[in-house]
C-alpha cells in the first residue's frame, strides 16, 4: 500500500492564523476589513496595475471583466480552445461569442498566429490565457489587439508571478508580470493556486472607469447617491475580510513560493529527461513559474492519459487531466457553438496529458517517488 502523494497541498505556515485571527478578534469577517483594501492594493502593486478589485472566486472575475466593457451582443472574442470553461462561459453569460483558435504545442497557450484569421468586423478582445504557469506570447497578442483596435482581457489565474518579456525586437525591452499587461487582468486564489484566500479572485485594472464599474457590480450595483436604487443589474460576488486575510499573508512569501515551484520543476526535469514525456517549456522571452508540472505522453506511448493516471494513482500519485477543449464540450454544441471545428494541438494534449503533484506543500523525496513511479510504469514501452 502506497501512501497518497496528492496533486496539490498549499502551504499555510506564514502569517495566515495570525491574520484570520485579528479579523474574528475585531469582529471584521464579511467583506469590509483592512485586509480586503491591503490584499486588493498589494497585488495590483505587485503585478504593475492601478486598480485592484477583489472577488469570490476567478470565474466570477472573468464574468466580470467582460460584463464592464458593455460589448454589444454578439461581439466576438477570441481565445484559445485549450481552456478552463471559465473563460468561454464568460464571453456567453455576456451575450458575446467566443471564437476560438488552437493553443502552441510547446507552450499550451494561445497560438498569436492563428488569431488574425479569425478577427471580423464583430471581434472586440482577446482573452489570453496564461496557462499551466507558461505566459501567453503578449508580445505578438498585443501588436494584434493594437492593430486591429481590440481590448486584451487576461486570465492570469494559473501565473501568479510569472513574467513575459516585451519589446523584444526594441534596444530596450522590458518585462511585465503576467496580469499587468492587458486591459483588465483576471485572478483566482483557489486553495491550489500558487498564492490562496481558499476561494477567491481579482480583478485589475489600469482604468479608474472600469474600477468603479467593477467594483459597483460585485456589490449588487448599489446606488452612488441613493443606496437602494439601482440602474443596472449586479451580483453579490465580494471577498471577505477572512479571506483578504489569508492572501495577504500569502503574498508576504510569494517569492519564495515562485522559486519553490521552478525548483520543483527543474527537478522534475532533470529526472523525466530522456523519457517519451514532453515536458514543460520555458520559452526565452518567459518566466515560467510552473504552477502545475504539465506532461504529455508522446505518441510511442501506446496508453493514454486517463490510463496513465490510473496506474499512477495504484502507486499512490495523484494526478489531474489536462482541460478538454471548448470546441468539444457538449453544453456549447447544445448552443449551436463551435460544431465540427476541430483544434488538433488542443485535442492531443488534452487527450495525452495530465499534471503531476506540485503543490507548495511537496517534498523532494515526493518528487523523487512520483517520477521512480513514472519510470516503473514506463519500462514495458
Amino acid at each position: 500500500m502506497y501512501a497518497l502523494i496528492p496533486v496539490n497541498e498549499p502551504l499555510l505556515n506564514g502569517n495566515e492564523l495570525d491574520y484570520v485571527t485579528q479579523c474574528i478578534k475585531t469582529t471584521w469577517i464579511s467583506s469590509s476589513g483592512a485586509f480586503i483594501e491591503r490584499f486588493e492594493k498589494e497585488w495590483a502593486r505587485y503585478c504593475g496595475m492601478k486598480h485592484g478589485i477583489a472577488v469570490c472566486n476567478g470565474t466570477v472575475a472573468l464574468d466580470m471583466a467582460v460584463a464592464v466593457f458593455d460589448f454589444p451582443e454578439g461581439s466576438e472574442i477570441i481565445l484559445s480552445s485549450f481552456t478552463i470553461i471559465s473563460c468561454a462561459q464568460a464571453v456567453v453569460n455576456n451575450e458575446c461569442v467566443p471564437v476560438l483558435v488552437d493553443c502552441s504545442p510547446d507552450t499550451w497557450c494561445l497560438d498569436p498566429g492563428q488569431v488574425a484569421d479569425k478577427i471580423t468586423e464583430k471581434t472586440v478582445a482577446i482573452m489570453p490565457v496564461h496557462i499551466y504557469g507558461h505566459p501567453a506570447d503578449m508580445e505578438k497578442i498585443l501588436r494584434i489587439a493594437n492593430r486591429y483596435h481590440l481590448k486584451v482581457i487576461e486570465d492570469a489565474a494559473e501565473s501568479h508571478g510569472a513574467e513575459v518579456q516585451l519589446g523584444r525586437d526594441t534596444q530596450c525591452p522590458s518585462w511585465k508580470r503576467c496580469g499587468g499587461v492587458g486591459d483588465a487582468s483576471c485572478f483566482s486564489f483557489f486553495a491550489n493556486k500558487i498564492i490562496t484566500t481558499g476561494e477567491g479572485g481579482m480583478v485589475l485594472t489600469n482604468s479608474d472607469e472600469l474600477a468603479m464599474k467593477l467594483r459597483r457590480h460585485r456589490n449588487l450595483y448599489f446606488g452612488q447617491h441613493q443606496k437602494f436604487l439601482h440602474e443596472k443589474l449586479g451580483g453579490n460576488y465580494r471577498l471577505t475580510n477572512v479571506q483578504a486575510a489569508m492572501g495577504c499573508a500569502q503574498l508576504e512569501r510569494i517569492e519564495q513560493f515562485i522559486t519553490r515551484k521552478r525548483q520543483m520543476a527543474h527537478r522534475y526535469t532533470k529526472q523525466l529527461s530522456g523519457l517519451p514525456l514532453a515536458l514543460p517549456a520555458e520559452k526565452k522571452w518567459a518566466k515560467n513559474v510552473y504552477w502545475m508540472y504539465g506532461v504529455v505522453l508522446e505518441d510511442a506511448i501506446p496508453i493514454d492519459a486517463q490510463k496513465f493516471a490510473r496506474l499512477l494513482i495504484k502507486r499512490g500519485v495523484q494526478t489531474r487531466p489536462f482541460f478538454l477543449g471548448m470546441h468539444e464540450q457538449p453544453v456549447f454544441h447544445r448552443m449551436g457553438l463551435f460544431l465540427h471545428e476541430h483544434y488538433p494541438v488542443c485535442e492531443r494534449i488534452s487527450r495525452r496529458g495530465l499534471y503531476l503533484p506540485s503543490g507548495q506543500a511537496i517534498t523532494d523525496e515526493q518528487i523523487d517517488e512520483v517520477c521512480s513511479a513514472i519510470k516503473e510504469i514506463m519500462k514495458p514501452f
